[in-house]
């Protein structure tokens, strides 16, 4: 390791901010205003290489302070963490949220992704820069998961403490006052707003979102809480697994990868110690259902998390949750800690010698970041960039151990198995794609929010429930890494089997409807810039693959049929290496939209 610090020293509020999170340094080494003498001998090196993984929270640490992270502030967390500056700048430099330029301290983050471009997003941005003076930094943004109250912006004001003011759906005059005067915005809806559904008999997953107060652990018991983690203690963990495996359960982030395997997988391997991370940075356009969870209902999590530690023998979980959620991240942190103190957390859950703790890591704006293997990079400090497989993460996850990823949703759904039976929950949905499952529903309808249907009920089924208009144009599932289908083709089975017989995929739930007024070429193109954005730029098939997508989208926008075969032919060449050679998801699935509007919906016929 060569360390190379600058010149540049720490502001006193950068000290403070980074030494609230480590502690004061102990030496010159470290930073501390001492006398050179202590530089002769070093000390405290290993220990602190070995928080290496505090790089992600010290630069949210400078950057919720500041607003940036400057250069002495940031060779100041280097030497306390003794990384290299050089490092240490490249994974600033990844995430969107961060800037190691200087900035205001008022950031307004306005989502011109898919849904809020159909809501008008283009007018908005432009309304809200010329409202604003040059004291709030206003970022055109990637989905900010407001997806059923579009268009959505969110303001961050840097400070101690750092405040965060919602508008959605945004107005002009909302998003600019809640980038001028944060505190006054009215507060947001509550969760189970974004849950046409909610209270209604039969739910199983949202039932409690609206019903029980999401601050509330007596309020969580009293409506059935941590019953499931009752029964996994009696089952014993092999016995956890079994019923898992039994219930035929699947990942419900869009690989489709059953549960019970990889839990097996994990819990048997030798190496020690094993962990869980949760995957609650869904970045995918379109998706909220996550979000919804864990303000409406955060202690499920915290059950289902707890319940799967037990039986893959994990003592320490993550969450690694979107930066753009602060009120998940303040619901879900107050539901920890008061799990902790009332003794479902800690050294010994329930007085049953199982020890298990939770912690949130908060992301910081990297779509890649949704792909398992970069989310343990960006939790050890790293760049979020995905490892190569295999090994695979039941083998080699987090810091090298055995590791269990699952999002919100597959967790939350393993509360249910238990407390109703692997067979009785097998029998929701149909053979292959068991259970209830969470639909995201956006863009052209009445009643956009959080559905919740057994698999197998058909997209027109779930667009009626949702308020879909006479002037439907298209249907994209799965958001920008899925694909298009016509209004004509509204019976396919919302099944993983179903889509994928259908040449389309269910992913990880998205439903945008467009009508007729919104045009399909600029969605294409929204789509490419949000892949040429989100590219960690690790492989070469999608590092330029996704750059001459755009370009090519960029040439036929005003282009149609003869006109634009050529770049036509273009993009299919380019999409087939990408999905052939790139190293992971983002790669593989960045065509997949543009070929299903350009072969189903003739889009630059």
């Amino acid at each position: 390791m060569d360390l190379h610090f600058g010149d540049s020293k720490p502001t006193d509020d950068e000290r403070a901010a980074v030494d609230a999170l480590l502690g004061p340094p102990e030496s010159s080494w470290e930073g501390a205003d001492r006398s050179d003498a202590d530089l002769r001998w070093a000390r405290g090196g290993r220990e602190a290489r070995d928080r290496r993984d505090l790089l992600l929270p010290g630069l949210h640490a400078i950057n919720d302070r500041i607003g940036w992270i400057s250069e002495g502030a940031l060779g100041y967390l280097c030497r306390r963490l003794t990384v290299p500056p050089a490092e240490a700048y490249g994974v600033a430099t990844f995430y969107a949220m961060f800037s190691v330029r200087p900035r205001p301290a008022t950031v307004l983050h306005v989502c011109t992704d898919l849904a809020c471009t159909a809501a008008g997003a283009s007018a908005l941005c432009a309304g809200v820069e010329a409202g604003l003076g040059p004291g709030v930094h206003v970022e055109r943004s990637p989905c900010l998961g407001l997806c059923e109250r579009a268009p959505a912006a969110l303001a961050i004001r840097a400070g101690d403490p750092v405040h965060t003011a919602v508008a959605a759906p945004a107005t002009v005059e909302a998003a600019v006052l809640a980038a001028t005067a944060p505190d006054s915005v009215p507060e947001e809806p509550p969760a189970e707003a974004a849950v046409p559904q909610a209270g209604q008999e039969g739910l199983t997953l949202l039932k409690r979102v609206g019903v029980v107060d999401p601050a509330s652990l007596d309020d969580y018991r009293a409506n059935g809480g941590y019953t499931a983690l009752r029964h996994a203690f009696a089952l014993g963990p092999a016995g956890v697994i079994r019923e898992v495996t039994d219930s035929g359960l699947v990942g419900r982030g869009g690989a489709a990868f059953p549960t019970g395997r990889k839990w097996q997988a994990t819990a048997s391997q030798p190496d020690h110690p094993h962990y869980l991370v949760c995957n609650a940075d869904e970045s995918e356009p379109g998706t909220f259902k996550d979000r919804v969870l864990m303000e409406g209902d955060p202690y499920s999590l915290v059950e289902a998390m707890t319940v799967a530690a037990y039986a893959i023998g994990a003592r320490r979980g993550f969450v690694y949750l979107r930066g753009e959620y602060p009120r998940a991240t303040r619901r879900l942190q107050h539901a920890i800690d008061q799990a902790r103190a009332r003794g479902f957390l800690g050294e010994d859950v329930l007085g049953q010698g199982f020890a298990f703790d939770i912690e949130i890591r908060r992301g910081a704006g990297a779509y890649i970041c949704g792909e398992e293997t970069a989310l343990f990079n960006s939790i050890e400090g790293y760049r979020g960039e995905p490892r190569s497989k295999p090994p695979f993460p039941v083998e080699k996850g987090l810091f090298g151990k055995p590791t269990v990823e699952n999002n919100v949703e597959t967790l939350v759904n393993v509360l249910p198995i238990l407390t109703m039976g692997a067979p009785a929950y097998a029998a929701i949905g149909t053979a292959k794609s068991t259970g209830p499952k969470l639909f995201c529903v956006s863009g052209s309808v009445a009643r956009p929010g959080i559905y919740e249907l057994p698999f197998g009920a058909t997209l027109g089924e779930l667009l009626r429930l949702a308020g879909v208009g006479e002037n439907l144009r298209a249907v994209l599932l799965g958001g920008a890494a899925g694909g298009f289908v016509r209004p004509d083709e509204l019976a396919v089975p919302l099944t993983f089997e179903g889509t994928r017989e259908a040449g389309t995929t269910l992913g990880s739930g998205v439903v945008m409807a467009f009508d007729d007024t919104i045009p399909l070429p600029q969605l294409l193109l929204r789509i490419a810039q949000f892949f040429r954005d989100e590219s960690c730029g690790q492989c070469v098939p999608c590092r330029v693959g996704t750059v001459r997508q755009e370009e090519a989208l960029h040439r036929i926008v005003e282009r149609t049929g003869a006109d634009a075969a050529g770049d036509v032919a273009l993009l299919r060449e380019v999409g087939r290496a990408m999905r052939d050679a790139s190293i992971c998801g983002l790669g593989q699935t960045a065509w997949n939209a543009v070929e299903s509007a350009i072969d189903r919906l003739g889009a630059y016929e």
